[in-house]
């Protein structure tokens, strides 16, 4: 069971074998520890010493996001105890020769997935352009086959989402202004919901490649990057059109999710230079007497009045580039967040493992089924593929 703390002020406390979630003298939600696999938490949550303690000792994977669904943190579990499945990890993410056949299979199953999801749009809508795109990417897939270096296999994954999200758009019912992938800030009600969607898939996929005893760390077609969970970002390629998009088409398009759910976010006035503002504060320091305890009376009066902030868990992406962001409001994200784990719950019938697995079991088995790669029992990775 995934659960999804949403509620604001809330406290996480425990009661013997249980967790509780406490809104002043309310209870929101009994947990019950046995049943739970991952506790997703947003915002102004707070988790008391002994819940914590409960959830480390039962190993409970547990994430920390903020209210627009970035990632913040999780709590650190003990690391997988095959150190030798770890070292073999290692051995095989700087080694492009071993890296490509993985890489390889997973942009592979990408790119048949879009291609698939534009047929679709094509086949229901009558949509060429839709159907060009589809053509366009499946054309890339022997250039694929032949790619000798990581930096081709990423620059075809890389050409192959291009013209997927040119095209996806056309998919949508009406025109939310999506035109192409934004992620930082997401300047669009489309764009928005996908990334809010892909932060909650690479969280399950993190789950996953812990479940199946690997380390997240070494990828094979992420490189190794300082802080970077390269493996999930590796595994969720293939799930992100079977997962996300296709979810994302159905919200909108049955009605789930309209405009008025959305509002925008006016970048922050510039900031002068560093140098510039150093160089004032410098030049009001000398010129203030008192040291800064002042408020500009003109009697010189004296305040120990310190600022007040005040919390909402809403914490302000920094917006580097000055673009409008869009958000999700507060319940239209938990309809999301309803949404996602509806999906996640379905089931449909996996060809390898033969027989129907929900998408969170499927993660899974796909996380074991690049394990066994990696230690020789199976010789090709093979990617979920969208029917």
């Amino acid at each position: 069971m995934i659960v999804h703390v949403t509620t604001q002020g809330a406290r996480i406390v425990r009661e013997g074998r249980h967790l509780i979630v406490r809104k002043e003298s309310d209870i929101c939600h009994t947990l019950f520890i046995h049943k739970l696999e991952q506790l997703v938490i947003y915002g102004n949550v707070i988790v008391t010493p002994q819940a914590m303690k409960l959830l480390f000792r039962e190993g409970i994977d547990t994430v920390f996001l903020r209210m627009d669904g970035r990632y913040v943190g999780r709590l650190a579990a003990a690391e997988p105890k095959n150190v030798f499945l770890r070292r073999r990890q290692f051995e095989v993410a700087p080694d492009e020769r071993l890296c490509l056949p993985l890489a390889r299979q997973i942009v592979r199953g990408k790119l048949l997935n879009m291609a698939t999801v534009l047929q679709r749009i094509w086949r229901t809508r009558e949509e060429k352009g839709a159907r060009q795109k589809a053509e366009e990417i499946r054309a890339l897939i022997p250039r694929l086959a032949g790619a000798d270096r990581l930096d081709v296999v990423r620059g075809v994954e890389g050409q192959g989402s291009a013209l997927y999200f040119s095209a996806l758009g056309k998919g949508l019912d009406r025109d939310f202004g999506f035109r192409r992938r934004v992620r930082r800030p997401p300047t669009d009600p489309v764009n928005a919901l996908l990334s809010l969607l892909y932060t909650f898939l690479i969280n399950r996929a993190y789950a996953a490649v812990r479940i199946a005893g690997l380390d997240p760390y070494p990828g094979v077609l992420h490189a190794l990057d300082y802080g970077r969970h390269s493996l999930p970002l590796d595994l969720v390629e293939e799930f992100r059109t079977i997962i996300a998009d296709t979810l994302t088409l159905s919200l909108f398009n049955l009605g789930v999710l309209k405009e008025g759910d959305f509002f925008r976010v006016e970048p922050s006035p510039a900031m002068p230079a560093v140098e510039d503002r150093e160089e004032g504060l410098i030049d009001h320091a000398v010129a203030d007497p008192m040291g800064g305890m002042t408020l500009g009376g003109e009697d010189g009066e004296m305040f120990d009045l310190p600022a007040q902030r005040i919390d909402t868990g809403m914490e302000e992406e920094e917006n580097r580039d000055g673009k409008v962001a869009v958000r999700l409001h507060p319940p239209a994200f938990i309809r999301v967040v309803k949404a996602f784990e509806k999906k996640m719950n379905a089931e449909f019938f996996h060809p390898l493992a033969e027989k129907r697995l929900t998408y969170a079991e499927a993660m899974v088995f796909q996380a074991r089924l690049y394990r066994r790669v990696l230690e020789g029992e199976v010789a090709e990775y093979a990617p979920l593929l969208l029917r």
